[in-house]
């Protein structure tokens, strides 16, 4: 089965793909002043993962996602996406108790509890700068919010090792429903505030059709993953928390099968996403300013198909191996 060829002429998103033009000079800090600078120590014997990091192309992955983005503005989020690629190759084969500190001190960081001196977490100075280059564009409120979808992220990540170390398979439910967190889009949905400029009062956030829209934004970035990283999880043993294989396994089916119906699942959501996003409740003074939050979510899933299926990462098994990364953690 190709599974690009399924991704790219099945799965279909009614929005704009837009990207952001510095992609290509921060992709160059990426990989000249954080891969081969900052943060060298992390991989510094190993020219070949920093390679395979190099050509996952994360900032051209946020220009989809924050299209709009000055560039000081667009730097902290594409730090953010190469924390978020060292964060789950380090961590994918660690044992579950040992993600819960790395989560515990990763949001204090973030929260400004702690310094990057008290943690002891590899990672620990990427998120301090992240939370300094932050706070010069959202308040302390948006940040918590933010840390609390990060936090959101590692309980996903926890799971989700738990379930590899168990080699056990979750329910369809329950894989769909850690997926949403562990995929990592929610911290990134929180950050549109960084892009345009607009702080949204905490209880548009907490709104049900915008806590809503977001979770489905979150599961359809996830079905298109499934697809496309279906080999990558075979390759690395994480299969019992891919949807398609999950799938697959409760339903005994074939994998072409079990891919067709991770696509239907993804075509009910995008209807789902686009009727809430079409009728949405009034918001009053802030109904503009909603209205253009939705439009940015959904340039994240038509961005994200755009710019994903032309990386080596999925579709070239270029990927680092995790016993490379694995004494990092």
């Amino acid at each position: 089965m190709n599974t690009l060829s399924l991704l790219n002429n099945h799965f279909k998103y009614p929005f704009p793909t837009l990207k952001n033009p510095n992609a290509d000079l921060l992709q160059e800090i990426t990989e000249n002043d954080w891969i081969d600078g900052e943060y060298l120590w992390l991989y510094e014997q190993n020219p070949d993962v920093r390679k395979k990091y190099k050509k996952t192309k994360t900032a051209h992955i946020a220009a989809q996602w924050f299209p709009t983005a000055p560039v000081e503005r667009f730097k902290p989020i594409c730090r953010l996406m190469l924390w978020t690629l060292y964060n789950d190759d380090i961590y994918e084969e660690s044992e579950p108790e040992n993600i819960e500190a790395v989560r515990s001190q990763s949001i204090a960081i973030l929260n400004g509890e702690i310094n990057t001196d008290e943690s002891t977490i590899p990672l620990g100075a990427m998120l301090f700068s992240l939370r300094q280059e932050l706070l010069q564009f959202i308040p302390e409120e948006s940040i918590s919010r933010f840390a609390q979808m990060i936090n959101r992220y590692f309980i996903g990540l926890e799971k989700e090792v738990q379930y590899k170390k168990n080699k056990k398979f979750p329910t369809i439910t329950e894989c769909i429903a850690l997926r949403e967190d562990s995929i990592c889009l929610y911290p990134f949905l929180q950050l549109t505030e960084v892009e345009t400029g607009v702080i949204l009062p905490q209880e548009i956030h907490e709104h049900p059709v915008i806590r809503r829209l977001q979770a489905l934004a979150c599961h359809l970035v996830t079905y298109f993953n499934e697809v496309q990283s279906v080999v990558k999880d075979e390759a690395t043993g994480s299969i019992y928390y891919n949807i398609v294989k999950v799938i697959q396994n409760e339903r005994q089916i074939s994998l072409e099968e079990a891919c067709l119906e991770d696509l239907r699942l993804h075509n009910e959501d995008l209807r789902e996403f686009v009727e809430l996003q079409s009728s949405l409740p009034d918001f009053g003074i802030w109904q503009d300013a909603v209205v253009n939050w939705i439009h940015y979510m959904s340039m994240v899933l038509s961005g994200w198909k755009n710019i994903s299926t032309k990386l080596a990462r999925y579709n070239d098994m270029e990927f680092p191996n995790a016993k490379e990364l694995k004494e990092k953690s």
